[in-house]
């Protein structure tokens, strides 16, 4: 059963699995970022395009951070054949696709269903 139902997880209990998983979302960035990298591996410019409005510092905080949880995997030059120009490509990890097709997906979703209530 989900412990959220039946009580094990309370509201304002420190070690609740919802103050866990909103933890991932405390820095507003980092669930942009990780939906950027959705459709696939990127550059670091091309995420910087990608995401509108994105400063360079805060770029690298945000992966440093999301690396950092094991949600992002930097692919060095070495990882990879050496046809694509050089420079390190970003990827969600496996526990990364999960949360960005998963829960952030429907997050997405939602907003955008009240996107006029939310407004």
């Amino acid at each position: 059963m989900d412990p959220m139902l039946d009580g094990d997880c309370q509201t304002f209990v420190a070690d609740c699995h919802v103050r866990a998983a909103a933890e991932l979302l405390s820095h507003s960035w980092d669930p942009v970022v990780l939906s950027a990298l959705r459709p696939g591996p990127l550059r670091r410019k091309d995420l910087l395009d990608r995401i509108g409005g994105i400063s360079d510092k805060v770029l690298t905080e945000s992966l440093r951070r999301l690396r950092s949880r094991g949600l992002v995997m930097k692919i060095s030059d070495t990882d990879r054949p050496p046809c694509p120009p050089p420079g390190a490509v970003y990827r969600l990890s496996s526990l990364g696709e999960s949360l960005a097709t998963g829960p952030l997906a429907s997050l997405a979703q939602w907003a955008a269903a009240h996107q006029a209530e939310l407004a």
